[in-house]
């Protein structure tokens, strides 16, 4: 299996401008992103992951996410869903107003008091989802997690930089993009194995794990990644 980067957990936060709680779930995504969990996380941006971002989308194939969403439509989780992977967890500010019997959040340029009060425990409530789904314990008394140092405040950073990388190929006259199909080759060679009709078996069933791939064009995408793997394969012997 290929060895992925760092584990981070994604957060991708509804772009909803016409409710206060839209801006809810931008300040908490921003809170969790650049105060409260900065090394842990990365900020996945949903209009771009729905134009096709292929970053984004490849951090949500291999990586958790949480959808935070400002009302019942959740944009977010089901917009994750569909192109992506569903998301680890899903918050909507407006249930979680109701649930915790909080004040309704006002303005959406600026929020009142009560939007703030929202900010802040939609913030908390992702950044215990990010501990618990790195299997981490917090230390509420040192204030930071078992064996770690303190985290620092730092700069949101993008998914589309969280280093798995992707390769397009040509099936069938058509462009495809399999991610992960570098560190795949780089794995499979590093196992000296060479290019051939069972190492392309091989390679496809990885392939297969981390892209969706329609059956009826299977044998085409064999045929392809396996005259890539010849030409990585050839690259690295003229290397090395």
């Amino acid at each position: 299996m290929p060895e992925l980067p760092q584990k981070k957990v994604g957060i991708i936060a509804c772009s909803g401008e016409e409710l206060p709680e839209g801006t809810v779930t931008r300040l908490a995504a921003l809170h969790v992103l650049e105060r409260m969990r900065p090394g842990d996380t990365v900020t996945i941006c949903l209009p771009l992951f729905l134009a096709g971002g292929e970053g984004d989308q490849a951090f949500a194939k291999f990586y958790p996410t949480i959808a935070i969403d400002g009302c019942e439509k959740r944009c977010a989780y089901r917009g994750t869903e569909q192109y992506s992977n569903q998301p680890a967890f899903g918050i909507v500010v407006t249930d979680l107003v109701a649930e915790q019997d909080l004040e309704q959040p006002q303005g959406r340029r600026k929020l009142n008091a009560a939007g703030m009060q929202a900010v802040d425990r939609t913030a908390k409530l992702a950044a215990d989802k990010v501990d618990e789904l790195l299997g981490r314990a917090w230390s509420r008394r040192e204030g930071k997690f078992a064996g770690e140092s303190a985290q620092e405040e730092g700069v949101a950073t993008c998914s589309c930089g969280s280093g798995i990388p992707i390769q397009k190929v040509q099936v069938n006259g058509q462009e495809m993009t399999l991610v992960a199909l570098p560190l795949i080759f780089q794995n499979v060679f590093q196992l000296g194995k060479a290019p051939g009709n069972e190492v392309a078996h091989e390679i496809m069933e990885i392939v297969k794990i981390y892209n969706p791939v329609d059956p009826a064009i299977e044998a085409a995408v064999k045929v392809v990644v396996l005259e890539a793997y010849a030409n990585y394969y050839h690259q690295q012997e003229v290397k090395a």
